[in-house]
């Protein structure tokens, strides 16, 4: 798991659309902080919550001129459908690869519920030249992260 000061490690997957467009994290550096808040699990009562939150606060990254997405081992299909049903503004990454989930050492087994390998939640904040500024993984993944803590790391990127 990268840790603050740590380059955090670049991927490719797809943007959380029914068109499958890939994405890459490299080509999204440069142009301001990249907030990546990875989540276990679209239209479960925590994800659906940290995601609204996370929406709630979307002018204040945009202020920041920082690009907030969401990234999940979920389907584009998925994803999508998920950020239509709670109106999220920002993209999110479908990592059904797990390219980022391993990158970033997050996965997790949630047993009771037949989930393996899935994303621990977590947020990431990188600066332009992609090191971490930001790093917080969740003890329990159905815990949020302090939002303004985020926001602070946010604005200091």
């Amino acid at each position: 798991m990268p840790f603050e000061g740590d380059i955090a490690p670049t991927f490719t997957a797809t943007y959380g659309t029914s068109d499958h467009e890939p994405f890459d994290l490299e080509a999204m550096l440069g142009d301001g902080p990249v907030v990546l808040a990875f989540f276990p699990g679209a239209f479960t009562p925590p994800c659906s919550n940290e995601m609204v939150a996370l929406e709630d606060h979307i002018g204040d990254f945009e202020a920041a001129g920082a690009t907030l997405l969401g990234v999940s081992a979920d389907s584009p299909f998925s994803l999508g459908a998920f950020r239509e049903e709670y109106d999220l503004s920002f993209d999110l990454v479908s990592d059904m690869d797990r390219n980022a989930i391993d990158a970033y050492d997050l996965g997790i087994d949630i047993g009771d519920l037949g989930l393996h390998d899935i994303a621990n939640r977590a947020v990431f904040v990188l600066d332009e030249d992609g090191t971490v500024t930001y790093a917080w993984v969740a003890d329990d993944p159905t815990n949020e992260p302090d939002y303004d803590s985020v926001l602070e790391a946010v604005q200091a990127a």
